[in-house]
């Protein structure tokens, strides 16, 4: 960006447009409008002199950051286990980057391709983790109770918190992200592997 922007003004406005996302409670506008609106307005720029910079970026450079991820094929069985159980899957991950950005990551994890329901990006999303708005959210677009639905995630703060709406949670320990506080409630818990095993053998949170 610097042939358009100085780094430093450019970093502080990125910064100060996600934490706009993360505070925003307006459902009447997307992550993606709470976005604009707070960076352009400090960067002083139209959206026309900078964003077909930022598309190209996650249109030809992003892709080529995969190296630095470290793909497991334990996360297409998960989902395809999940979705021949009969499990509606929806990928709730923090939707403070774009379309572009999250298809890119969910293809380095190998599952770009499958059937999800709902895949939260900020096009799409009001509100972001840990809000409980934004998992009810997702509820309301599957048109579901949250106390039917299961968030599996890895950070005891922003994924457990869907908790706070009746859903069940399980943990994943492979990496764990804990803050400390808040603590919410665990139903269950285990490694990649060993929530696949329970989805294939139907147990614990995943018992008919």
């Amino acid at each position: 960006m610097a042939h358009i922007i100085d780094p430093e003004p450019f970093l502080k406005a990125l910064w100060a447009g996600t934490e706009a996302m993360m505070r925003n409670l307006d459902h009447e506008k997307t992550n993606e409008m709470v976005f604009e609106e707070t960076f352009l307005q400090l960067v002083n720029l139209k959206k026309e002199d900078i964003w077909p910079t930022l598309d190209d970026f996650y249109t030809n450079v992003f892709p080529t950051l995969s190296h630095l991820s470290s793909p497991t094929p334990l996360a297409r069985k998960v989902v395809s286990t999940a979705l021949e159980r009969g499990y509606r899957v929806a990928v709730a991950t923090n939707p403070v980057f774009p379309k572009a950005a999250i298809h890119e990551r969910l293809n380095w994890a190998g599952i770009a391709d499958m059937p999800f329901e709902v895949v939260t990006v900020y096009e799409n999303s009001s509100f972001t983790k840990p809000h409980p708005e934004y998992y009810q959210e997702i509820c309301d677009r599957l048109e579901v109770n949250p106390k039917e639905c299961i968030m599996i995630g890895n950070d005891k703060q922003e994924d457990l918190a869907a908790s706070k709406i009746g859903m069940k949670t399980f943990l994943v320990e492979d990496y764990v992200i804990d803050r400390g506080e808040p603590v919410y409630p665990i139903d269950d818990h285990g490694t990649l592997e060993q929530l696949h095993e329970k989805l294939v053998n139907r147990e614990g949170l995943f018992k008919e």
